[in-house]
């Protein structure tokens, strides 16, 4: 392995581990299988030796082809696993001190909203909410970068529109 190769992967890594990994636990309610995965990702991007123009869509481009294989995979063998509330999923972001006690609610509202909506649209406010700018969206999603804009404002008035009737139900 090339010296200089070693020095951009570590580089990379250290940019992107952590959002990668927290996104796929927010698309996939799992963050073990998030990290598992996030720690793949990046064993391929050392095995291939080389950095992609763009790694950041690189990245979540495969994490994405990963997480659908391992969900395939586990789907065929039949196995149903429970998926319990991990609270360490948003121990990332802080919780407003007025929230913290209703904190448990609203993980729940925003796991059962992100839940209801297609997944493109739910990788669209994962990936811009972990910092992902509109060009490595598009290149990860297949999409053409000026119409990220326009989708993620549905996506989010979708989110809302799920958000809300959850709330409106339990009360």
């Amino acid at each position: 392995m090339h010296r200089l190769f070693r020095d951009e992967f570590v580089e990379v890594f250290n940019a992107h581990f952590d959002r990668l990994r927290r996104y796929l636990g927010r698309l996939s309610g799992e963050p073990e299988l998030a990290a598992d995965i996030a720690q793949e990702t990046f064993m391929k991007l050392y095995q291939r030796g080389a950095l992609p123009d763009a790694p950041g869509a690189w990245l979540v481009t495969v994490a994405t082809n990963l997480l659908r294989n391992a969900r395939a995979t586990r789907e065929r063998r039949g196995h149903l696993l429970a998926v319990a509330a991990d609270a360490q999923l948003y121990a990332d972001r802080p919780i407003p001190p007025a929230a913290a006690g209703d904190s448990g609610e609203l993980r729940c509202r925003v796991r059962s909203a992100l839940d209801r909506m297609p997944e493109r649209e739910r990788q669209l406010l994962l990936l811009r909410a972990e910092g992902y700018n509109y060009r490595d969206i598009a290149l990860a999603l297949d999409l053409r970068e000026a119409s990220v804009g326009t989708l993620l404002a549905r996506a989010k008035r979708a989110f809302r529109d799920h958000y809300e009737d959850r709330a409106n139900a339990s009360r």
